[in-house]
C-alpha cells in the first residue's frame, strides 16, 4: 500500500510539472497563409492575435472572423498534441 501511494505522490508531482510547463509554453497557428496568427498557451488559452493589414477588408468581415477561427484552431491543435505528450502516463495498477 505505501509502494502504490509512492507512485501516486510521484505522479501528481509529475502532473503539476507538467501543468506548470503547458502554463508557459507558447504555440503558435495560422491561417490564410500567415494573414492571421494566433498564439495559446499550453492549456489552450488565447493569449495574442495577429493581423496582417491584407486580412483587411471591411466589405468582407466574415472571411476574416473566418481566418481567426482557423488560426485558432490550428494553434488549439498543436497544443494539445504538445499537452499529451508532456502529461506522464497513468500506470496500469491492475485495480
Amino acid at each position: 500500500m505505501q509502494g502504490l501511494m509512492a507512485q501516486a505522490q510521484a505522479m501528481q508531482a509529475q502532473m503539476m510539472q507538467a501543468q506548470e510547463e503547458l502554463t508557459a509554453l507558447r504555440v503558435t497557428g495560422t491561417a490564410g497563409g500567415g494573414l492571421v496568427e494566433v498564439e495559446v498557451s499550453g492549456t489552450g488559452e488565447l493569449t495574442g492575435v495577429t493581423i496582417s493589414p491584407e486580412a483587411w477588408d471591411p466589405d468582407d468581415t466574415e472571411a476574416l472572423g473566418d481566418l481567426i477561427v482557423a488560426a485558432f484552431r490550428d494553434a488549439h491543435g498543436r497544443a494539445s498534441q504538445v499537452a499529451s505528450a508532456k502529461m506522464p502516463s497513468v500506470p496500469n495498477l491492475g485495480i
